[in-house]
């Protein structure tokens, strides 16, 4: 069996309130050069952690984690629509070993997905339904959280799952991070109006979803600057994060602070839980030799933007590190 991995941001700007041509090119490359690889490999099997935003998962029932055998893509900022190509029986059969194995997880039989669980399935295979795939959402944008911990746990049991199957090639993806802090509001301080869409907002209007959209765009046009209340990106932790996987100091990313993690890259960084569980899952295969392949800040985007590839090596050890790109820091 082969393994491999991706982990990259997202952003709902990109194409909406994108940096200079020569920023977007030089993204694109390393786009290309991971779309290409994942096309080479040809994966039997996709498993994808990604975050959601308030588009399938509100406070009227919030779970840590979720495993769907069938989703459908809102279609938010650019996305593609339609129903993504799950193996529902084999979705099924991952939820019974990750209860199985002491982690609690929700289930879904129809799930609503954004940008975070589609922009990296379009980035990298260019369709929602290419390659089977088995979405886990994992939540990093609605307080309280999962310890760290807790996410290092789930990707491990999710390893030993897909290092159980008999498929001869399996992608690992993860989505999100790095650091960021878009307005997406918080429940404890919402008026009213906000804090009823956070429970229960499930299928908004298409001026309600245009109306939020114009607001990150208008967050992105000033975000980084003075007047912007938002925590601004941290090139230091993103880089710092990123070496930690790389390295595979997992037992670091296991002892996160969710407090420090908020203060120091900003409140929606937890997205990087997608990372750490994909990492996680790789690491309960077997050894594995990892590369940080682009990182540059990018505020237009309100993102830490970075690719990370990884895959399974055969031979006892540790893991291995190299930088293959490295963008410069805007």
């Amino acid at each position: 069996m082969d393994i491999q991995l991706k982990c990259l941001s997202h952003t709902p700007l990109r194409g909406l309130n994108d940096p200079g041509p020569a920023v977007v090119a030089e993204i694109e490359a390393a786009q290309a050069q991971a779309r290409a690889e994942v096309e080479a490999f040809d994966p039997d099997l996709i498993v994808l952690f990604a975050p959601d935003h308030y588009n399938g998962l509100f406070y009227d029932l919030m779970p840590p984690f979720v495993i769907a055998t069938a989703a459908e893509s809102v279609a938010d900022y650019l996305t593609l629509p339609g129903p993504l190509a799950i193996p529902s029986d084999l979705a099924l059969d991952m939820a019974r070993h990750v209860l199985d194995h002491d982690v609690d997880i929700a289930l879904s039989h129809r799930l609503q997905v954004d940008h975070g669980c589609t922009q990296i399935l379009q980035e990298m295979t260019g369709s929602l339904t290419r390659y089977p795939v088995i979405p886990i959402i994992i939540n990093c944008v609605a307080p309280p959280f999962a310890p760290y911990r807790r996410i290092r746990k789930l990707g491990d049991v999710v390893g030993r799952f897909i290092a159980g199957l008999d498929r001869r090639r399996i992608l690992i993806l993860g989505s999100g991070g790095l650091s960021h802090e878009p307005p997406v509001p918080v429940i404890a301080d919402a008026p009213e109006d906000i804090r009823n869409f956070l429970i229960a907002g499930r299928n908004p209007t298409a001026e309600a979803r245009a109306a939020r959209q114009a607001r990150t765009i208008a967050a992105g046009k000033t975000y980084g600057q003075p007047d912007s209340l938002l925590t601004p990106l941290n090139p230091q932790w993103d880089t710092a994060f990123i070496d930690l996987l790389v390295e595979g100091r997992l037992d670091e990313a296991g002892r996160l602070e969710v407090a420090d993690v908020s203060r120091l890259a900003g409140r929606s960084a937890h997205e990087i839980r997608t990372w750490v569980a994909a990492f996680a899952a790789l690491a309960a295969t077997g050894r594995y030799a990892a590369r940080r392949d682009y990182y540059r800040p990018i505020n237009e985007w309100i993102a830490g933007y970075g690719i990370v590839s990884a895959e399974r090596v055969a031979d006892a050890g540790p893991a291995l590190a190299s930088t293959v790109m490295e963008g410069a820091e805007a």
